[in-house]
């Protein structure tokens, strides 16, 4: 409106005073010094038409995510890249720890004010589509925004609930026990791959015998080897509307583990854990203060363990599978975490571009080094593969030469309710590690509330 104000009454001005038989040259002067103000005001105007769309270009978008700092300091400079790259797409880094992570992310849902992206976990993938917290991916591999051309369709898979696929895996894992491989050549004790649950045992009473070294079980963050014990006795732990086994005396191998390591003595005391972090790495007894000979975690936190341990004690870390008397029916490859797009997501299509940059680009995986996980492109990971450091090439190897050929196909997403009852496992094993009741009482209580519970959904 400035402008065409302008350069009419620059036109106005002019006819006026010919009309009048005034002064040419003062007329000249007047138009010319109209029309330069009227530059002036193209210039000003096309200033602020490209001020107003380099803010448009402006995306600020929130990821959030749990693990070590070795993975907060990768996925962080990964970020930075790639704003790098997109110029006005910036940042809010939101890692947390593993049981810090699930109570704010629930939190956040409840209220409408998810992350543009998520960080999602197999097990709890379903009940957070139920709840209408994450977007189709579809739309955006049908476009080709998130490029699926090198990825195996079956791995795409393990993103989808339905028809639709509401994640992508960052990478593929499998279930590891880390243990303290310089204590156990000391004491001349052989850790062999597939070991049943009674050599196990053996080992932990041996260790703790010659040593005084103890053992942890996943202390209250069991629910994935409560899963894996249930798997080795062919059974799916969670199913729609109950628990998948006939009764409390399957669960009950579960608890026993623990009240026997406690009465012997070979399995750390609960009271360690009073001030640690439940769920963190580096906090586990094995890396932290020495107490115990091995840890539960999955292969891809190798890297983070084997810094620690490095950093701390000093010893070096070796890796095996959980113990089980099936393992072809207990072990299981599945993805490390997702990456998932929230409804609350306030620029989508950029955010759909961030998956498809940890997916896809060489650059991002170069800084991330499969600490994820194996990454699920053939032409990245083939790639990422010839860069890794030796502790990442024993991951691969495991994963290849060790699970893949011992293990069958992963549970099914959990069902709804599934989160409760974890918090009923982990209270009725702290119970039981603390003599407040016995393996077998814990096991029908456990059988008797999960059934009420995913009974209720």
């Amino acid at each position: 409106m400035k402008k065409m104000f302008m350069m009419a009454a620059a036109g106005v001005l002019a006819v006026s005073l010919t009309a009048c038989g005034g002064n040419q040259k003062s007329a000249t002067e007047s138009v010319n010094a109209g029309a330069e103000k009227t530059e002036a005001q193209k210039t000003e105007a096309s200033q602020e038409k490209k001020e107003t769309e380099g803010k448009a270009e402006e995306k600020h978008m929130t990821m959030t995510w749990w693990g070590n700092q070795v993975r907060n300091e990768r996925t962080e400079a990964a970020l930075d890249l790639y704003s790098e790259e997109n110029p006005g797409v910036t940042f809010d880094s939101q890692p947390a720890e593993w049981n810090d992570y699930w109570v704010k992310l629930n939190t956040a849902a409840g209220s409408g004010e998810l992350p543009d992206l998520v960080q999602m976990d197999y097990k709890y993938l379903a009940q957070f589509v139920d709840s209408n917290s994450l977007v189709d991916l579809t739309p955006y591999m049908d476009d080709g925004t998130i490029d699926t051309s090198n990825i195996n369709p079956s791995t795409l898979d393990q993103g989808k609930i339905g028809d639709k696929i509401y994640a992508v895996s960052l990478g593929l894992n499998a279930p590891a026990m880390f243990y303290n491989k310089t204590l156990t050549d000391q004491l001349g004790i052989e850790i062999k791959d597939n070991m049943s649950m009674d050599e196990f045992i053996s080992i932990c009473k041996e260790i703790y015998e010659k040593s005084g070294v103890q053992t942890t079980i996943a202390y209250n963050d069991g629910e994935n080897f409560i899963e894996y014990m249930m798997r080795d006795q062919g059974y799916v732990l969670f199913e729609n509307g109950k628990l998948g086994v006939p009764g409390p005396e399957p669960l009950e191998k579960f608890f026993a583990l623990y009240e026997q390591g406690v009465k012997e003595g070979w399995h750390v005391s609960p009271d360690i854990y009073a001030e640690r972090t439940l769920g963190s790495v580096e906090q586990q007894p094995m890396v932290y203060g020495g107490e115990a000979w091995c840890q539960f975690n999955y292969s891809n936190q190798l890297t983070a363990v084997e810094k620690t341990a490095k950093e701390g004690i000093g010893f070096e870390v070796g890796i095996t599978t959980w113990p089980a008397d099936h393992p072809e029916k207990a072990n299981y490859l599945k993805p490390s975490q997702f990456i998932s797009l929230s409804v609350d997501s306030k620029n989508p299509e950029e955010a759909a571009k961030v998956i498809n940059y940890f997916t896809n680009s060489q650059e991002c995986n170069d800084i991330l080094l499969a600490e994820r996980g194996v990454p699920i492109s053939s032409v990245v990971a083939a790639d990422t593969a010839e860069k890794l450091d030796d502790v990442n090439k024993r991951i691969v190897n495991y994963i290849n030469d060790v699970v893949t050929p011992a293990c069958s196909k992963i549970n099914p997403p959990s069902p709804d309710g599934t989160s409760e009852v974890l918090k009923v496992i982990d209270q009725l094993e702290e119970k039981v590690c603390y003599g407040e009741m016995t393996a077998e009482e814990a096991a029908k209580q456990l059988f008797e509330e999960g059934n009420k519970i995913l009974g209720s959904k």
